[in-house]
């Protein structure tokens, strides 16, 4: 199989596979059945090992029905056994049979197919319903996270140190086992620690996030911005400054340069996870191991912490966040509460159109909506817009929201105002942009010359994908030109000189091999000539 191939197969595997697993939410967006795919797979991921019939299941819908739960009828055990299969379809749950005493056929066919949850389904409703209980208001962070983290990667430092010397003293002794034993509950403990102040952080931050973009406040919430503003946030910003310089010098310093052994002893270095209590058995067999066994879960636990070139740590991103948001909320603060501007705020007139809205029929709210923003029909000059609601019975309120804009809400027109932001200097991308253009500009002059020692003989050679890829680039352009001139065309790079010259020949066939296939070019003649022999970065 040529190299081509075999990417264009990886791809399509890789592609596969995440499609599969994207079907494991389809049950969610099934707009007819949702409430009882929803109660079809709590009552699975409710226990552990659970193995149900297709009549278990509809025993426990028949009481989810009597509450209201889900619609009636659908405990009916032949709607049970369609929705058991879509789901087995989707890949929430896989069949399996056992043997059973049945009375009747019927009886056999319900009983003996057995129904068990896969794992990627039981994460995905854990999830759910996680989402469902999440409250809307502001996530507290766990901010007595970070003078534990900070304890325990001291502790786990004086561990290791413990455990090196018991493996190396007497490794098969009852010392060294109890101590990568203790060892192997310091990693789990610190990195569930430092997963749930990651968790609570994001949400935090995307909280404040949607109350930044918020410009009217009303009275109400003024009170409690103003806590979130001047208490909550600096406690946090405050304890994030105290705790993570030492956190950040320790995993960068001294325990990073013991990583290696750490990972050795907890059973995923070089020695593997065989007789040191881990999950063993086939090799091959994918095994999703607690956070902590490998090198990439210490480097996103050390970079979450630890800046490096080009690459902000989690916790400078975290300050300038911050800083942003302390800027944003004084800013809608003073301006809900200063009452001055130069054209107050249109929320209450906004808000008296919409209860207008409330109260009318369904002509009154034509004509007031024609009124309020002059949509008269004898000034459209479109076609009218789709309906934007699911069908002609939903109230307006239920339908989708739009978004006004700030100069609509508080001057009434949507001119722009201000002068035009500033342009900030950010040198650490600039840099890298600059690597990435020499790195471009090294490349295709290497390829420049491998096309350039080649062209006296372009059908004995093989070339690689960059040289292929510029000979196609000049070619395309040379085809372009010899459509003009009929006969020939030709194409240079301006930067190194190489010209591509392309003519018909007919009966001459002009193939040219490469590491990603061959260019095959009939009734064609092709000649090179000029550029330069060694290749080089462009200043």
């Amino acid at each position: 199989m040529k190299p081509a191939q075999q990417n264009q197969r990886v791809i399509a595997e890789e592609t596969g596979a995440t499609q599969r697993r994207l079907k494991l939410y389809a049950y969610l967006d099934a707009r007819d059945y949702q409430r009882t795919y929803l109660a079809i797979m709590r009552l699975f991921t409710s226990t552990l090992l659970a193995d149900l019939s297709a009549g278990e299941v509809a025993a426990a819908l028949a009481a989810a029905e009597r509450d209201g739960a889900i619609d009636m009828g659908e405990s009916r055990i032949e709607n049970v056994i369609a929705r058991l299969k879509q789901l087995v379809e989707w890949g929430n749950l896989v069949q399996g049979r056992r043997e059973v005493v049945a009375a009747s056929i019927a009886e056999f066919q319900h009983g003996s197919v057995r129904y068990q949850v896969s794992k990627l389904a039981v994460r995905v409703q854990r999830d759910v319903d996680e989402l469902l209980r999440v409250p809307e208001g502001a996530r507290e962070v766990s901010r007595e996270l970070l003078p534990a983290i900070e304890r325990g990667v001291g502790q786990l430092e004086r561990s290791l140190a413990e455990a090196v010397v018991a493996d190396t003293t007497d490794p098969a002794g009852a010392a060294a086992r109890r101590a990568r034993e203790v060892l192997a509950e310091q990693v789990t403990t610190l990195f569930l620690q430092h997963a749930e102040l990651a968790a609570t952080v994001r949400d935090f931050y995307a909280y404040l996030g949607h109350v930044v973009t918020r410009n009217h406040l009303a009275p109400e919430e003024l009170s409690g911005f103003r806590n979130l503003l001047v208490e909550y946030i600096q406690m946090v910003v405050e304890d994030v400054l105290r705790h993570t310089p030492t956190i950040a010098e320790r995993l960068a310093g001294r325990f990073g340069s013991a990583r290696p052994e750490l990972l050795r002893l907890l059973g995923t270095g070089p020695a593997g996870p065989a007789g040191r209590g881990g999950l063993g058995g086939d090799p091959d067999a994918e095994v999703e191991r607690a956070r902590g066994r490998t090198w990439d879960d210490w480097q996103e636990l050390t970079d979450w912490f630890v800046d490096r070139p080009g690459r902000p740590s989690q916790v400078t991103a975290l300050r300038e966040a911050t800083a942003k948001a302390i800027g944003s909320l004084l800013a809608s603060v003073k301006r809900a509460t200063s009452g001055a501007g130069p054209l107050p705020g249109r929320r209450a007139e906004l808000l008296k159109l919409a209860g207008w809205f409330d109260q009318a029929g369904p002509r009154q709210c034509h004509e007031l909506y024609a009124a309020a923003f002059a949509l008269h029909s004898a000034r459209h000059v479109l076609p009218a817009p789709e309906h934007d609601g699911d069908d002609e019975r939903t109230p307006w309120r239920d339908g989708p929201v739009r978004d006004v804009t700030v100069s609509v809400r508080s001057r009434g027109d949507r001119g722009a105002r201000g002068r035009t932001s500033r342009i900030t200097r950010d040198p650490i991308t600039e840099q890298s942009l600059l690597a990435e253009a020499r790195e471009a500009a090294e490349r295709r002059g290497t390829a420049i010359a491998e096309l350039t020692a080649a062209a006296g003989d372009l059908s004995g050679v093989r070339l690689s994908g960059e040289a292929l890829g510029v000979l196609c680039e000049l070619l395309t352009m040379a085809m372009a030109q010899r459509e003009r001139a009929v006969d020939t065309g030709s194409a240079a790079d301006p930067v190194h000189g190489l010209r591509v010259t392309v003519s018909h020949r007919p009966g001459h066939t002009t193939r040219i091999a490469s590491a990603g296939g061959a260019l095959t070019l009939r009734d064609t003649a092709l000649e090179l000539s000029g550029g330069k022999t060694t290749g080089g970065a462009a200043r």
